[in-house]
């Protein structure tokens, strides 16, 4: 658009023109803001001083709209499975120089590569959009509005979107999401903007400054499982038959699985994911288990690890054994290790 600033000289013949004028940049200054300029022409008629010229020029400050949506952080949201009311956060940013409200929408991406690598595969469920009402930068109760008013000119706010997760979703799954804002007028009217093409008035106009020149302005992230992933085996090898006496070293190389044999049984457990598993706790409930009983001549163990094959150490760990359930409960287990839980039962 072209300014509105129209310079204006003393209609006078004049053997020499001074000019002292004054200047303002316009870009943060409030829409409406009237801005002055002064001139003053000082001349003689021979050796006289005759009575300055002055002029005066005032125009008023057009309405810049002008904002962004940004990612609060350019990391991806780590969820998990089953999470209820995952949210990220956006920060809308007013650069404007007048106070506006923004509409606010958010969408979910469809198999395409997501902002921080991967490729969408899900959506979250009940998508939804709130405003950080309280300001404390954590989606709570207290965040009920749904769009944002009366953002003053150089003030932020943060924008949370909020969705659950499946409980099928599984570790390096990614769930892209779009935050789209709309700049209004402050009392949540539509924007009626000028354009290039528009002539200047005397008034104010109102002009789209942000990217693409249309008052929308959008920007993404995504979330990503991250979990744990367990995988649960059971391995069983027959330590001795008892053909020589029960518990003596004098069995043979090969114990065969014949009745009044020990059988051990190694329960292993794999986190194949990228978070720990926490409060790990495995059950084996041997009144399901025709044809033996339990040995509590060995105690339970846990937290032991497989040697190879199907021979694991018993870890320092204690299990228990009642109500014919062999149970116990595991350390933490991290990415990319493994717990086990080992009992022994007799062939009946």
């Amino acid at each position: 658009m072209t300014s509105k600033l129209k310079f204006l000289v003393a209609a006078s013949t004049l053997p020499a023109l001074i000019m002292n004028a004054s200047s303002a940049y316009a870009a943060g200054t409030l829409v409406g803001t009237d801005i002055t300029n002064n001139v003053s022409v000082a001349y003689k008629v021979g050796t006289v001083d005759q009575t300055a010229a002055t002029d005066s020029n005032t125009f008023e400050v057009d309405r810049k709209i002008l904002f962004t949506v940004a990612e609060d952080a350019d990391v991806t949201t780590p969820v998990v499975p089953n999470q209820q009311n995952a949210w990220t956060t956006f920060v809308v940013t007013n650069t404007s120089n007048d106070t506006l409200d923004f509409s606010l929408s958010p969408t979910q991406l469809a198999g395409v590569t997501a902002t921080h690598g991967g490729t969408d595969n899900f959506n979250v469920q009940n998508l939804q959009v709130f405003v950080d009402s309280n300001g404390n930068n954590v989606f709570d109760g207290a965040d009920t509005a749904t769009s944002i008013n009366n953002l003053a000119p150089d003030a932020s706010v943060r924008v949370f979107i909020v969705g659950d997760v499946l409980p099928t979703q599984i570790n390096g799954d990614v769930a892209g999401v779009t935050l789209t804002a709309t700049a209004l007028n402050s009392d949540g009217s539509a924007i009626t903007a000028a354009t290039d093409a528009t002539a200047n008035t005397d008034g104010v106009e109102t002009i789209f400054a942000d990217t693409g020149r249309d008052g929308i302005e959008s920007d993404q992230d995504d979330f990503t499982v991250s979990t744990a992933s367990l995988t649960v085996s059971k391995l069983s090898r027959v330590v001795r038959d008892n053909l020589n006496g029960s518990g003596t070293s004098a069995d043979p190389t090969n114990p065969k699985a014949v009745p009044g044999a020990t059988v051990e049984y190694c329960i292993v457990v794999v986190n194949s994911g990228s978070q720990p598993a926490t409060d790990v706790t495995v059950s084996d409930d041997l009144g399901l288990v025709p044809d033996v009983t339990f040995d509590s001549s060995f105690t339970p163990a846990t937290n032991g690890t497989v040697v190879s094959g199907n021979t694991c150490t018993a870890g320092g760990g204690t299990g228990s054994f009642a109500a014919n359930v062999v149970s116990g409960t595991l350390t933490d287990i991290a990415g990319g290790e493994t717990r086990t839980l080992v009992f022994r039962v007799t062939i009946d």
